[in-house]
Parts: C-alpha cells; structure tokens; sequence
C-alpha cells in the first residue's frame, strides 16, 4: 500500500487530475452565470435556510447552483490528496509541496469569495476576483503537474526569449482582467437582478480587444524568434489565440449568444494553458559558454583550470617529508 502512495505516476496523475477539476469548475462556473443561476441558492455554505441541497422549490437554477458547488469538494479533495501525496514522496521535495499547498490555499479563497458573491447578490468586481483567483488556482495546478513530471533535456533559452515570455504572459493575465469586465458590464451577469459595473460595454470590450491584438502580436514575435524545442508551444499558444479571438469576434457582432460564451470561456481557459506551457518551457537561461582557445595558444587555459585551483584550496597541504639524519663526523685521535 504504502508502495503505492509513493509512486511517482500516482502523484503525477492527481496532480494532472487538479489541473482538470480546476477547469472544470470555471466551465460549470460559466454555466451558472449563463443560465441566471447565480442566485439559486440564496444562502451561503447552505442553497436555502434548511437545506446544504437544493430543495424542489428553487427548480432547475438551484440545481444548477447546487451541483456547482458540490464539485468544490472534488477540486479540494484533488488538491489535499495532492499534498499528502506530496509529503510521503521521499525524498521531499519543497516546490512540489509548495505549489500543492497554494492550490490548497487558493481553494480556501475561493470558498470565501464565494460566500461574499452571495451575500452581496453577485457582485460584478467580487465575481471578476472569482474568475481570477480561478485562473491563478489552475496556474498553480498546473505548476504542480509539472513538478511531477520526469525532467527531459533542458532547453537552451537566450534572456531576450525568456524575458518575451514573460512579458506575453503578463499581457495574457491583463486580457483576461479586461474579459472579467466586459462580462460585467454585459448582459450576462448571472441574475436578471444583479446589477452591472457601471461601464459601457462597448468601451471596455474595445479596450479587451486592443489587448487581445497586443497578446496576439508579442506570441507571433515569440514563436519567430524562439528556439525550436521551445517553437511548438508557442505555436500552439498563437493558434489557441485566434481561435479564441474569432469566437470573439463572432460573439460580439451576434449580440452574446449564450452558447459562444460558453465556448469563448472554455477558451480562455486554453489560452492560459497554453501561456503557461510556454513560460514553462523558457524558464531554463542558457548556460554561459567559455570560448575555447586554440591549440597553439602557449598560454595557460585558466578559465578551464578554474575547477583545479579553487578545489586546491580546500585540500590539506602536504608537509615535507623529513630529511635523513646526516652522518656524524668523526674526529681524528689524539696525538695523530
């Protein structure tokens, strides 16, 4: 038994399976908002005054409100089995049970925002703090499966690249910032009594979208200038880009059906995933290379004898061996 609580493929599979209850539940998130459920339980940790279920007179939104959350206690036991597989591993390792305990942690957060979104009757900000916190819960997931998976060649990536990749996950993080508003100065908010941002719709769906042709634009300069075991990924991140880009586009100009928004947060979803595995695979720097110098070079290579001499120091100093007795003279009798 203990064999199989310290392998590492189960360890890797629950932290793959995190990963995927995360998404999950932003997806059934999405559902609850999409339908007008947001509302159907009106009480917080419980649906009603008398029930933790949803009772038959809340109707089909506070089933749907109902079974969102109960998925919650799938995600957190995902994530403290996580941990606790974390800690039998020998040896342990500390970024491992690092991100396992954020992804505790996060999910702690997010049952406390939840409970404020209720008591405030879906607060458009307080509901923008919800979706985010659940973008950096599947960070922290994802980071998680990464630590378990079997180390490959690392890949050489120049600064530039790596600074790149960073600047592009940045500008994704502000994308969906900007998404977060637009869909709370829009139509769906998740009741028809839950009140607005304030902000007009157009404005900050132009303002999405400016950022959106920004993020398109660093990834395209990301995958052309990327090394090829780092090419793939970022190719991927720009085709994810633009499929979510034309599920935009097409959302917009069809006025918000209910079925493209649906897609268009799956996608979302996708397009952090997929930042995400680039920043991942350019977080190894290129090592410094010495220039070797050429045979005929007389002088001492010391950038190579820099290992030797500074090992020397720290190697005790032999003593001298002492020299052989000298011979006593002898000297001559007397009266010679």
């Amino acid at each position: 038994m203990r064999a199989l609580l310290t392998s590492p493929a189960l360890l890797r599979r629950t932290a793959l399976a995190s990963v995927a209850a995360n998404v999950g539940i932003v997806l059934t998130g999405g559902v609850v908002r999409l339908t007008d459920s947001g509302m159907g339980c009106p009480d917080w940790p419980r649906c009603d005054a008398g029930s933790v279920v949803a009772t038959p007179r809340l109707g089909i939104h506070g089933v749907i409100e109902s079974g969102n959350r109960t998925l919650i206690s799938i995600v957190g036991g995902l994530a403290v089995a996580g941990v606790v597989l974390a800690l039998l591993r020998r040896p342990r390792r500390r970024d491992q049970l690092t991100w396992a305990g954020l992804v505790v942690a996060g999910i702690a957060g997010q049952a406390v925002l939840g409970g404020a979104i209720v008591h405030s009757t879906l607060d458009p900000w307080i509901v923008a703090a919800h979706f985010l916190l659940s973008m950096a819960l599947i960070a922290a997931a994802y980071h998680f499966w990464r630590t378990t998976r079997e180390a490959g060649e690392p890949t050489p990536v120049s600064r530039p690249v790596r600074a790149l990749s960073w600047l592009v996950t940045g500008v994704a993080a502000a994308v969906l910032a900007a998404g977060t508003v637009v869909t709370g100065s829009g139509p769906h908010a998740g009741d028809a009594h839950a009140r607005r941002t304030g902000l007009d719709p157009a404005t900050v769906a132009q303002l999405h979208a400016d950022l959106v042709m920004l993020l398109v634009g660093l990834s395209v300069a990301l995958f052309l200038f990327a090394p090829p075991a780092l090419r793939r990924a970022a190719g991927v991140l720009v085709a994810v880009e633009l499929a979510q880009g034309l599920i935009g586009v097409v959302q917009y100009l069809t006025r918000l059906p209910v079925l493209l928004v649906g897609l268009h947060m799956a996608g979302a979803c996708a397009v952090w995933l997929a930042t995400l595995t680039v920043l991942a695979g350019a977080r190894v720097t290129r090592a410094r290379s010495v220039p070797a110098r050429p045979a005929s070079d007389p002088r001492p290579d010391r950038a190579a004898d820099r290992p030797l001499r500074k090992a020397r120091k720290y190697l005790p100093v032999p003593r001298p061996a002492p020299s052989p007795p000298r011979p006593a003279r002898r000297r001559p009798a007397a009266g010679r």
